[in-house]
């Protein structure tokens, strides 16, 4: 009896592999079965009882071949589209990463020739213009206005001369993985000369532009120009953030620059040069170049002037006179005047030989030649005569002036007050005297 049994359990288990190797299209040469593999299979006993045989083999039982490859394929042509479409993403972002470098070198070459020409196929035909005065739209318009600025039309030879842009640094574009550009903006300065007044003012203006630039049909392209103005536009207490305003007051200050200055006092000699960077609301920033000076302690002014144009005769000594006073009013004051410069393409100012065989002998012990770095100064003017109290508060006022606008001084001017006397020490008419404190060279945004 019991053999009977073994023998059905037997054939019940050759049955029942034969049957799942049928269903499941199971070939023992299948390359997705597993060696060494124990298959387990279950019946019913003589006596309702669950029986289990297994049995080990070079081959897994009861596994589908064809279904894991149909899986397999489909995920590879998945992952294959998906590596095509990074690809074309990673394509597309350089390609505009390009364009953008290019565009920023259009826009360099045409504030360097005052766009002339004005390389308007990088403009959208409909590319918008806004400044503080003036409104336009189109290509067309936005080069008739440019033109008429830099004298090219009728009316503007009528009106101005010596016209001319300065930039001073170029940032932004940023191209986004989504595809997006961030804002390109410009930092510079203008000038122009209204000619047509009898006086022939010169208009000055310092600012930002931010040009909004997009892609279509595959070129970048500027789509709009938003220009701001240091003296009008400057959100107060913003970290230097821009604001717009009235138009009214974008005119005033324009016409403000082109009033009659009056009876001037006479300069003492030959200006230092500078490059404006800013004109901003109640000061000005500039960038002076390295210059060499002629330094002496004082006690009176008329005193050291008469002692430094003794020391300067035949040299032909630059203005302004620039005198440090300490806050302490214990130390020494000092005066210096600077005698060359640093033309473009120097390194170094070039230092008069005559300066350095009488400076610190004789008569001259008191005076050093010094070589001063070029510097990035803000200036505030002021007109009075320059007596201590003068001078003292146009120096707290630019103090605050620069805390509203976010620019920050070096440490070493929070201790001195350095104030220039351009006009000779007994001229008659409006002064022009100054306070200067250096800035720091992280503290402004200027390259």
């Amino acid at each position: 009896m019991m053999r009977t049994s073994l023998l059905k359990v037997v054939l019940k288990t050759a049955l029942l592999l034969l049957y799942a190797t049928k269903v499941s299209g199971f070939s023992p040469s299948s390359p997705c079965l597993t060696l060494g593999t124990t298959c387990r299979l279950s019946h019913q006993g003589p006596r309702g009882e669950v029986v289990s045989s297994s049995y080990s083999s070079s081959f897994m039982c009861g596994v589908s071949s064809r279904g894991r490859s149909s899986t397999t394929t489909q995920r590879s042509s998945q992952k294959e589209t998906r590596d095509v479409g990074i690809e074309n993403n990673v394509s597309l972002l350089e390609g505009l990463s390009k364009q953008v470098v290019e565009l920023k070198r259009v826009l360099a070459r045409e504030y360097a020739t005052f766009f002339s020409p004005m390389e308007t196929q990088y403009y959208a035909k409909d590319v918008s213009f806004t400044d503080p005065m003036t409104s336009l739209a189109g290509v067309q318009s936005y080069q008739n206005n440019v033109d008429m600025l830099a004298s090219r039309t009728l009316l503007g030879k009528i009106l101005f001369s010596d016209a001319g842009i300065v930039l001073h640094n170029i940032s932004g574009g940023k191209v986004n993985p989504d595809g997006s550009i961030d804002d390109i903006v410009t930092r510079w300065t203008l000038r122009l000369t209204a000619k047509i007044l009898p006086w022939k003012p010169t208009a000055r203006f310092s600012g930002i532009s931010v040009y909004k630039v997009g892609s279509s049909e595959g070129r970048v392209t500027v789509m709009e120009q938003i220009d701001y103005w240091d003296s009008i536009n400057i959100l107060p207490n913003s970290g230097g953030q821009y604001q717009r305003v009235d138009k009214g007051k974008a005119m005033s200050d324009f016409l403000n620059q082109l009033s009659p200055g009056g009876f001037v006092a006479q300069t003492a000699a030959p200006e230092l040069p500078y490059q404006l960077l800013r004109r901003g609301d109640g000061y000005e920033v500039r960038r002076y170049p390295s210059f060499t000076g002629i330094k002496l302690p004082y006690k009176r002014r008329d005193e050291g002037f008469g002692s430094l144009g003794a020391f300067t005769k035949g040299m032909s000594p630059l203005s302004p006179a620039l005198m440090d006073v300490q806050k302490d009013d214990i130390s020494d004051k000092f005066m210096m005047w600077p005698l060359t410069f640093a033309r473009p393409g120097e390194i170094e100012p070039p230092v008069p030989q005559e300066a350095i065989d009488k400076a610190g002998e004789g008569q001259w012990r008191t005076m050093k030649v010094v070589n001063v770095s070029s510097k990035v100064v803000a200036v505030r003017e002021f007109s009075d005569a320059s007596m201590e109290p003068v001078v003292r508060k146009a120096d707290r006022e630019l103090r605050e002036l620069l805390q509203r606008d976010g620019l920050m001084p070096t440490r070493e001017s929070e201790d001195l007050v350095r104030f220039a006397q351009y006009d000779a020490i007994f001229s008659m008419g409006k002064r022009r005297g100054e306070v200067w404190i250096d800035l720091a060279n992280d503290g402004h945004p200027f390259d």
